[in-house]
């Protein structure tokens, strides 16, 4: 099908100029694999499906519009964690700002180090997980990570990760547009954990594909933000074989634009994927996507997809989930809740959420809500003399309980948890 005039015209103007990095070969057909795909699909549209809610402008011109800086008195997030600190100032490794990248059980190394090599792990995967991700539904912005990214990281945990990894994504340039594509093999029986914190850059395009073999298991928790005009697009596609566990919990403040993208297959018996987020919004400038589909192609699997969105004074959120059952993935048990809090007349929640099944002995559910702070509660709480303030805190910091509750680690959860609060009493 011919690709209709705008798509064209955006496509070939941000296209124009495109000099593809170097590498070993196998990096090259890779970055020229997925550059044909771009061409092919061509960059997205208001009239595509999946961009209906959301509009990519903005994520398509040749050049970042430009974010003023946020300065954050708060201090940096997990400061107290015994971690692994991997710093981008956007979009570039700062190996002086960085840690060692040598940790029991896991080899970590970055990116354009990687792709010179001409044999590597790593070419089994990169663009490998997003190029399956590209049917049914295309993913043109994920293809265009693959065939730009020039840094990043790569880990391979090969046991049972002693500390946590934390990506630091810096912004220090109001024009920078960062382009980063990170990979992760978990081998079989191996466990890591992966942090992801700060705003990174005034437009963020940022892909992380993940491997897990059998019996491995995969944390990730990852805070957006803060800056307030931030423009942001992030892909994680992930591949879980059997026995083995993806959990992944994002929490997003402030920002002009973000549009998180997960895509998740379940390919091996017995294996667990959970997708949770959290996102509190301010502002009639304020719009964030969750764009979420998990294909289950095993027997007896777990998926969980929990999404909440605080929003007010014209604040948007939008989610877009599916699960996708294939025929002989008997036992499946998938789960979908994406709900939103508006605290005015002004926001909007727009939802679409998806079941597509082909195995008759599964058990799935998706649901989808969207509502003011229940006034009962609130009496209830005024009446025994909280403040009309902390009462709505409270409230609010409830409703977004039970996506924080995915997240396995409950010092981390704590901490998120006081970021929330802390944000919230600012506001209110």
């Amino acid at each position: 099908m011919a690709l209709p005039q705008v798509k064209i015209d955006a496509t070939g103007a941000r296209l124009s100029g495109v000099t593809l990095p170097g590498g070993a070969t196998w990096a090259q057909e890779a970055r020229s694999a997925a550059l044909a795909r771009v061409r092919q699909m061509g960059l997205p549209g208001k009239r595509d499906e999946y961009w209906k809610y959301t509009d990519p402008t903005s994520l398509n011109a040749p050049t970042a519009p430009e974010a003023a800086l946020f300065h954050n008195d708060e201090g940096p997030l997990f400061a107290d964690v015994d971690r692994v600190r991997i710093v981008f100032v956007d979009g570039v490794f700062d190996a002086d700002a960085s840690d060692d990248l040598s940790a029991e059980g896991v080899e970590i190394e970055r990116l354009a180090d990687a792709m010179q090599a001409d044999i590597h792990w790593v070419k089994d995967v990169y663009g490998v997980l997003e190029a399956r991700g590209q049917k049914p539904v295309e993913r043109p912005l994920a293809a265009l990570n693959t065939a730009l990214a020039t840094d990043g990281v790569v880990i391979r945990a090969t046991g049972k990760v002693s500390k946590p990894i934390n990506f630091i994504y810096l912004h220090h340039d109001v024009a920078s547009d960062a382009v980063l594509h990170n990979v992760v093999k978990v081998d079989v029986g191996a466990e890591v954990t992966l942090l992801e914190t700060g705003p990174a850059a005034a437009r963020f395009s940022k892909q992380l594909e993940v491997e897990v073999a059998e019996g491995g298991v995969f944390h990730h928790v990852r805070a957006q933000g803060r800056d307030h005009e931030r423009r942001a697009s992030t892909h994680c596609f992930a591949r879980i074989a059997a026995n083995s566990s993806f959990k992944s919990f994002t929490l997003t403040f402030n920002g002009v634009l973000t549009r998180n993208e997960c895509v998740i297959e379940i390919v091996g018996d017995e294996a667990v994927a959970h997708v949770a987020g959290a996102c509190v919004g301010d502002g009639k400038d304020f719009h964030h996507d969750d764009t979420v589909f998990i294909t289950h192609d095993a027997v007896n699997c777990e998926s969980r997809q929990v999404f909440k969105k605080v929003l007010r004074n014209g604040a948007t959120g939008v989610f877009q989930g599916k699960i996708l059952v294939k025929e002989g993935a008997q036992k499946t048990d998938g789960y979908q809740i994406s709900q939103s809090l508006l605290l005015d007349d002004d926001s909007q929640f727009l939802a679409k959420p998806e079941l597509e099944i082909y195995a008759d002995d599964v058990a799935c559910s998706h649901g989808s809500t969207s509502g003011a702070i229940d006034e009962t509660a609130l009496f209830y709480l005024r009446s025994r003399g909280v403040s009309a303030k902390d009462a709505r805190n409270l409230l609010t910091l409830s409703f977004l309980a039970e996506a924080l509750d995915e997240i396995d680690d409950s010092a981390l959860a704590d901490e998120l948890r006081d970021r929330l609060e802390s944000w919230l009493s600012r506001h209110s």
